[in-house]
């Protein structure tokens, strides 16, 4: 079928159903509309959590490392055409209705399903692929990042240490190909600055709730071992062990008594 033609991908053949219906036909057809509208496609560059858009969102990354396929069921799926589906319409909800990330990409992700699902593709064969590349891609140092990517994302997400990760790597950059322009820079610098305070906020009270639960355990045996008895010295290790067993409390008739 020539890539001029209504639906390059889909069967060229009418439904039998009216066309509102739910139909993996037309979800198919669909995702080539959106196809077609997609300026550019880069797998160059090094994209955090897969997949990203530009600023403009005429340019959608896919990271340089993911397969293009993986097999399932002797047939070979190509996942491009669901990850560029899922950030053409989180880019055009943010962009377009000022939503949250996250409010976004939830919406974006049941529409990369019902892609999915239309191609008689269990999702769970499908995320399970997409999970297993976040993970090694995630744990990788950032080498080669887009110096026009969007960064509302991360931001939205709050992800402070993958900016820092991303900050890095603009830095050790030298090339004219990878070296960010300025105003990228300027933008990653201001998210950093402004989540900073906030990063520290998160990490002390952290390690407060930490040390407190740690405190609270020697306190507790503390006190246990220094309840005095009836004649005033303190209960031996059998004798605690022997009350804590009487008080247990036991089921009976669905009820818990003591």
């Amino acid at each position: 079928m020539p890539s001029a033609s209504c639906h390059p991908s889909a069967p060229h053949r009418k439904l039998h159903t009216p066309d509102w219906f739910v139909s993996s036909l037309m979800m198919e057809r669909a995702l080539d509309a959106i196809l077609r509208r997609v300026k550019k496609l880069d797998r160059s560059h090094d994209i955090p959590y897969l997949a990203g858009y530009s600023q403009d969102g005429k340019t959608i990354y896919i990271d340089r490392h993911l397969p293009k396929s993986f097999r399932y069921r002797g047939r070979d799926i190509e996942v491009d055409r669901y990850l560029i589906l899922h950030e053409e319409v989180e880019k055009t909800l943010i962009d377009q209705l000022d939503l949250h990330y996250l409010h976004a990409h939830q919406i974006a992700t049941r529409a990369e399903e019902a892609a999915v699902h239309a191609d008689r593709v269990a999702w769970r064969a499908y995320d399970r692929f997409m999970q297993k590349y976040v993970k090694s891609i995630g744990d990788e140092r950032l080498k080669k990042v887009p110096d026009d990517l969007d960064l509302k994302p991360y931001r939205d997400y709050h992800d402070y240490d993958l900016l820092q990760r991303m900050d890095r790597a603009l830095t050790r950059s030298s090339t004219p190909r990878t070296v960010a322009s300025k105003a990228f820079r300027q933008e990653l610098a201001d998210y950093m600055t402004a989540f900073r305070d906030e990063h520290r906020l998160d990490l002390r009270h952290g390690k407060l709730a930490q040390r407190a639960a740690t405190s609270d355990k020697p306190a507790q045996r503390a006190t246990a071992t220094r309840k005095p008895t009836q004649g005033g010295s303190a209960p031996s290790s059998k004798s605690v062990a022997r009350a804590s067993a009487t008080a247990k409390p036991r089921a009976h008739g669905g009820k818990t008594t003591v």
